[in-house]
């Protein structure tokens, strides 16, 4: 029978409809401003009393909080706020309260219903153009950059005249590597070295006695240098720490000399996005210091390793190699069922690693993880203010110090780590890179849309006006077959929401622009398939003829239309970025939706209400003014 569906597809669309529906309601919910709490080590849990603590300090400065909650099995809690304005100044309270030890981050609180969550559905995540999200401003302190690459220089020239055999004293004067020598030939000797290993070092010779000096100096133009790069690798240390956070259309980028701006939208986990950022840790490979080796050759700081009974190691003053060496890194387990993170090298690191163990097996190297930390003191500035002081320390802990068994090349594998956590956060910390030079947090905010609420209130106004109008065009042109289309291109918008929700898909004010493109294709294909139908009709076919062959015969030219479209689509994607990508995305996940409806969904209705049943007469508009005309001059009714 022409125009009737099977009972399965009906079943089909509306169980599709309805699962739309149910993805697309956590959009409806708007969200809560809160603060969120983690420790600042991820091996640490939070618990009842410390949520406790926050309360008491809320409860005196007198904020007014509710739903507060210990989440993901105490790795973080988080605290919602009656107000945005209240975020600020609860944070600098809480910040106070709990030390240092833990992370107190902006966030906003998702208010889905748990019917909703348990499914999985959730909100759509939105751009910083549309709803704001997290704004850090970091710090990079390039006066810690400068003392990295004038140690590097220190170990790298003693290691080169140790290796060329050449007898002398290397101490480090500010910017100055000043070089003693017993002899002409030794500091000639050594002067080709050091020029052939550091280039951009300016040397000097000078004589004092029986004593034969050379001084190398780093210059200006050195020092800025190693500025500009410090900042830049920590630009692309935290792009890559970003994206493994898995935040979508994040923004990273340099502000000045030293300083790197980082805007994350709709992102949940703020406390950990703000750990992760702001971590500078390393590792360090060094070897243990022989019992037997003089003082003078050991390093000069103990180190305790927690993973053995607190005993002290003491470890040699030259570096093997760092975590800046480390190409590769990712958490597992061993053996015996502990955690570990399993190295890949560099070519130089590989080289470095397997010239160190090749020539030391049975002595045991140790790895030692060097993390940044900052104690916060408060003071009183001249005006009587009370100002936050950041005094940085290095916490230094001997991860594992095993027995060098064979030479080891640019694969290994780090054991004794504490937790399955400690082992997922170094292999991050490793495969995102390392940080240049230590970063701060000098400004933490939550932004508003940049574009302003009133540019974005104007924008959703004139999408509902054009809405409004495809509606009353549609209702007053098309009439019962109108209806149908009204409701389908609903539909569609329902289902576009549905499945950016699915996807993580953030959606920007671009792709609301990709929305309006999509909600008119999705007419466009409504307005292809009436048209035929008056052409059937007008043709003198039946109406059930008509409808069949209306749908069918328009198939061909919206799958044309469409398909060229989404290919274009997908184009855009790949080698557009930001804004365009976000274009991109919801007019590809449009069309595919807009075709559904268009000519499945909208075919359901028209069935519903003409199908199976005889019809003299099609509720769809005047027929082509063409053809009544014609038919009119032979005396033939239309």
């Amino acid at each position: 029978m022409l125009n009737k569906y099977s009972l399965w597809k009906y079943l089909l669309i509306l169980t599709v409809v309805v699962t739309g529906f149910y993805y697309a309601a956590p959009n409806l919910y708007t969200p809560d401003p809160a603060l969120q709490i983690a420790p600042s080590s991820s091996s640490v849990q939070l618990d009842a009393a410390l949520l406790s603590k926050a309360e008491n300090a809320l409860d005196e400065a007198g904020i007014n909080y509710f739903g507060e909650e210990l989440q993901n099995s105490g790795k973080s809690a988080l605290i919602r706020l009656a107000s945005a304005e209240q975020q600020l100044r609860a944070q600098a309270i809480l910040s106070r309260a709990l030390g240092d030890f833990f992370v107190v981050a902006l966030n906003l609180a998702p208010t889905t219903p748990e019917w909703l969550m348990s499914g999985g559905a959730e909100p759509m995540k939105l751009g910083l153009d549309l709803s704001g999200g997290v704004h850090f401003q970091l710090e990079v302190d390039v006066d810690a950059a400068t003392e990295r690459r004038l140690a590097m220089y220190e170990s790298g020239v003693k290691r080169q005249l140790r290796e060329e055999r050449i007898r002398g004293l290397v101490t480090l004067d500010g910017t100055d590597l000043e070089m003693k020598f017993r002899s002409e030939a030794d500091r000639e000797a050594a002067r080709a070295a050091t020029a052939d290993l550091y280039p951009e070092l300016f040397l000097d010779r000078t004589e004092e006695g029986d004593s034969w000096n050379l001084t190398a100096s780093v210059t200006e133009q050195t020092l800025s240098e190693v500025v500009d790069y410090a900042v830049s690798q920590n630009l692309t240390t935290l792009r890559n720490r970003v994206n493994e956070l898995g935040v979508s259309e994040p923004l990273v980028q340099r502000r000045g000399a030293n300083r790197i701006v980082v805007e994350l939208p709709g992102i949940q986990d703020t406390a950990e996005a703000k750990r992760i950022l702001g971590k500078v840790a390393n590792l360090e490979f060094r070897l243990v210091a022989e019992t037997n080796a003089p003082i003078t050759e050991r390093q000069r700081f103990e180190y305790r390793s927690a993973d053995r009974a607190g005993i002290y190691e003491w470890l040699e003053r030259d570096l093997i190699i760092s975590g800046e060496r480390v190409s590769g890194a990712n958490a597992g387990f061993d053996q015996n069922n502990q955690p570990n993170v399993s190295i890949s090298l560099d070519g130089e690191g590989g080289m470095l690693m397997s010239r160190a163990t090749r020539d030391n097996i049975k002595r045991r190297m140790g790895v030692l993880f060097i993390e940044r930390k900052y104690r916060t003191r408060y003071e009183m500035d001249e005006n009587g203010d009370e100002k936050i002081v950041k005094i940085p320390y290095d916490e230094k802990k001997l991860l594992t110090a095993p027995v060098i068994q064979s030479a080891l090349g640019a694969q290994f594998q780090i054991t004794g780590l504490d937790s399955t956590a400690e082992a997922s956060e170094l292999a991050l910390m490793l495969r995102a890179g390392a940080l240049a030079a230590p970063i701060t947090f000098v400004e933490e905010r939550t932004v508003g849309p940049s574009l302003g609420a009133e540019n974005i209130r104007l924008g959703v106004k004139s999408v509902q006006m054009g809405l409004t109008l495809v509606v009353i065009f549609m209702l007053l042109y098309y009439r019962v077959f109108g209806i149908a289309a009204v409701i389908g291109l609903s539909v569609n918008l329902v289902l576009l929401v549905a499945v950016m929700s699915l996807m993580g898909a953030t959606l920007t004010l671009p792709g609301i622009a990709g929305i309006v493109l999509t909600v008119g294709m999705a007419v466009d294909a409504n307005v292809l398939i009436f048209a035929r139908i008056r052409e059937e009709l007008a043709n003198r076919a039946s109406p059930q003829m008509a409808i069949h062959a209306g749908f069918e015969r328009a198939v061909a030219t919206i799958l044309d239309a469409n398909i060229t479209t989404l290919i274009v689509a997908v184009i855009l994607y790949a080698v557009g970025t930001g804004p365009i990508k976000g274009f991109a995305v919801t007019l590809s996940v449009g069309i595919l939706t807009s075709m559904f409806t268009a000519i499945l969904g909208t075919r359901a209705i028209i069935n519903l209400i003409y199908g199976g049943r005889r019809v003299d007469k099609l509720s769809i508009g005047p027929l082509p003014k063409s053809r009544q005309t014609s038919d009119d001059a032979r005396g033939e009714p239309a």
